[in-house]
């Protein structure tokens, strides 16, 4: 912790600005700007400010900036969004957000892309944890106020995760009045919920504030015999160490228990059979247990002159214990295929620290600020593997009971251990040369440390590989210029760079990943600022991809990718009308190397539309609130050798209905897939990973709140 308090006394001391606080005090219009400025570094909660709308947004940016400022696709999922949807787990979310894909699995375990790329780190106010699907680490949203999703790299502050951009969660805080909710819901495949949330200050003056945040779930699908139970606790204490300074420590703690079901095989040509969708093929013994605890610390402090300092730190302890039956080989036309098991044993810890210095300044009459910052990570996992073939031979689906698949102690065959550092510096500007026009620019050196020692336990044999770089450089720029009061033309270009783990003919680690961005866009804002629009066009290039060498067993960075798209949104309020819609648009080509399948199953349109209307007038059903949405994407595919397996589009309706029952009282209906389509919301190979969406579905909710 030395070297934190080090960081952070440094970041921390102001900037001299004697000639820039001399020029406010003697220029009224100045002043006014700075109380702006620091009234945006405190951003209030989106369930303070309630709909779907927020001002400003964290993402893309230390401290809060107006969405219009931010020349990137962001969108935020709002607390009120979240509820009125009944959205539980992050995968779910990005099944209804658009721009976003998600590959079906569990809820909890599921894979989220953007533009082509999945998102392999979430971050939490700011601090970066990974994310995989196959460790069921992707959290659930209880502990959170709300959800800021950016597209496209984010190399400034984020230099080594995915070309898809950053999701970021941020944390409910405690609240200086007493308040409370308690929650309970009933639904389909005997779904449950219950949830208690008591938040309020602890001391007479109000300096020091709790917050506890409690819910337990069990949200299974309709397959035969399957479970997914989620506890989750939270809790916070959030103290003003003074006027302008407060300090926020959180602990949260999350379980995941779930029976797997791993989806279906297609016959051997990759047609899709028709499937009863309760029809379970694995074992009765399929588990999948995973454990999750986050420590936070978060200390800020908003300066005289209008700085805003910050250092924070999250540390977390991870664990993943599987072993699960699934079908293993295509599906004959006697009705056969056969099954294999996965396993895994994983712990993983992690460390994200980050200090960071925020200071608006005035230049030709208007005001500009700068951020500066350091950061740190550190990931450290050991996990042990295993897969079994053919753990039963042949299986008849039309008679399969998965009572009668033997249950053997897993076997593991190799086990892993890997570490991966990144220390960084930034930096950026947003300088202001006339009122109506915003200059970006900024800058990343990150010192980047990879390690890996893979053992066959078999033979004790162990391969080693490792990567370094430092002082590698991101560049970032952007603009916005302000056309009228309520639209702005943006344009950014961001870089990003991802280390390979994938082995090279000299035995190393083949060279890393590279991608730029160039976006451009037009944002508007109405309704003074509760109603949002976004126009963007975007083009991604990613370079050095691993391909795999015909004939040889290991892989060369020639591959590259060229991803080029459009996206629409109208997200917000107006008159009694809440909403969140939009529409994408993406091709991707291959321009070198082998092909990246994934992109297949990124269809090339999108659409998510969602909106609530409340009712008015003298009679029982004012106040009444009404849901209406569709989800729905042209049709996608995947090739595995000779064989392209191909889904249909397909467009669902959701639906709900809300009323307060009493001043406190609120019930809630939502129906999911109103329609009863069946389709298949993703396909994976001819022997698994085929999914249908859920058919109809309902959940019945009761919240009182104090």
């Amino acid at each position: 912790m030395k070297a934190i308090a080090v960081i952070g006394a440094t970041l921390l001391v102001p900037f001299s600005m004697t000639a820039i606080a001399e020029s406010v005090a003697s220029t009224n219009r100045l002043s006014t700007l700075t109380v702006e400025g620091n009234a945006l570094y405190g951003m209030e909660s989106s369930e303070s400010t309630e709909g779907y709308s927020v001002d400003s947004a964290t993402i893309g940016t230390k401290a809060p900036a107006a969405l219009r400022d931010i020349p990137q696709s962001i969108t935020v999922l709002t607390n009120d969004y979240l509820e009125d949807r009944d959205l539980t787990h992050l995968d779910d979310v990005a099944k209804v957000t658009p721009g976003l894909r998600t590959l079906s699995n569990d809820s909890g375990r599921s894979s989220i892309y953007s533009r082509g790329y999945e998102y392999d780190e979430y971050n939490v106010d700011g601090l970066p944890a990974p994310m995989a699907s196959i460790n069921g680490t992707l959290p659930s949203l209880s502990a959170f106020d709300r959800v800021e999703v950016m597209r496209g790299p984010s190399g400034l502050f984020n230099s080594t995760s995915e070309l898809g951009g950053i999701i970021n969660l941020v944390r409910k805080r405690a609240t200086y009045d007493t308040q409370g909710s308690i929650s309970a819901g009933l639904g389909s495949w005997d779904r449950h919920q219950l949830s208690a949330d008591v938040s309020g200050a602890l001391n007479e003056d109000e300096t020091v504030r709790g917050r506890v945040v409690i819910s337990e779930e069990n949200m299974p699908n309709e397959i035969d015999g399957n479970e997914n139970k989620d506890q989750s606790i939270y809790a916070t204490v959030d103290t003003d160490l003074s006027e302008s300074t407060e300090l926020s420590v959180a602990v949260l703690h999350q379980k995941k228990d779930i029976s797997p079901a791993n989806g279906y095989p297609t016959y051997s040509d990759g047609t899709l059979a028709n499937w009863d969708r309760s029809t379970f093929l694995g074992a009765d013994w399929n588990d999948f247990n995973n454990e999750m605890t986050d420590v936070f610390v978060d200390l800020t402090h908003e300066f005289d002159n209008g700085g805003y300092g910050r250092i924070a730190a999250r540390a977390s302890d991870r664990s993943t214990d599987f072993y699960y039956a699934f079908t293993g080989s295509a599906l004959a036309t006697d009705g056969t295929t056969s099954l294999n098991s996965t396993q895994r044993d994983l712990e993983q810890q992690t460390l994200a620290i980050d200090a960071s210095y925020s200071q608006p300044f005035a230049t030709f009459g208007n005001m500009s600020e700068f951020v500066v910052g350091m950061d740190y990570k550190d990931y450290d996992t050991d996990y042990r593997s295993g897969a079994t073939r053919n753990l039963v031979s042949s299986i008849n689906v039309n008679s399969f009971d998965s009572s009668s698949v033997a249950y053997t102690a897993p076997t593991y065959s190799s086990r892993v251990q890997s570490s991966e550092k990144e220390t960084g510096t930034y930096a950026k500007v947003t300088f202001r040369p006339i009122e109506s026009l915003a200059l970006i620019g900024g800058g990343r050196f990150s010192w980047y440390d990879l390690s890996n020692d893979t053992t066959t336990l078999s033979t004790g044999a162990v391969t080693s590989s490792s990567y370094d770089d430092n002082g590698r450089f991101t560049p970032y720029g952007g603009l916005v210029y302000d056309l009228d009061a309520h639209h702005s033309f943006y344009a950014s270009y961001s870089e990003v760079y991802k280390p390979q783990t994938d082995i090279g003919e000299d035995g190393k680690m083949i060279d890393p990943r590279v991608g730029d961005q160039v976006e451009v866009g037009i944002k508007g804002s109405y309704n003074d600022g509760r109603l949002n629009s976004r126009f963007t066009l975007f083009q991604l290039t990613d370079d050095n991809r691993a391909a795999s060498v015909t004939g040889e067993d290991y892989s060369e960075a020639t591959g590259k990718t060229r991803v080029t798209g459009a996206e629409l949104e109208l997200s917000g309020h107006y008159e009694q009308w809440e909403m969140i819609a939009g529409y994408t648009y993406m091709d991707t080509e291959n321009l070198e190397g082998d092909a990246n399948t994934l992109f297949m199953l990124m269809p090339k349109h999108t659409i998510n539309v969602w909106g609530t209307y409340t009712l008015e007038g003298d009679n029982l059903l004012q106040g009444t609130e009404l849901g209406l949405g569709m989800t729905g994407m042209t049709e996608f595919s995947l090739a595995r050798g000779s064989t392209t397996i191909t889904a249909p589009s397909y467009a669902t309706v959701d639906a709900s209905i809300s009323k307060d029952i009493t001043e406190n009282l609120n019930v809630s209906l939502n129906v999911n897939n109103l329609f009863d389509r069946k389709y298949y919301s993703r396909v994976g190979s001819t022997t698994t990973f085929n999914f249908y969406g859920p058919s109809r579905n309902a959940m019945l909710k009761a919240t009182y709140r104090f």
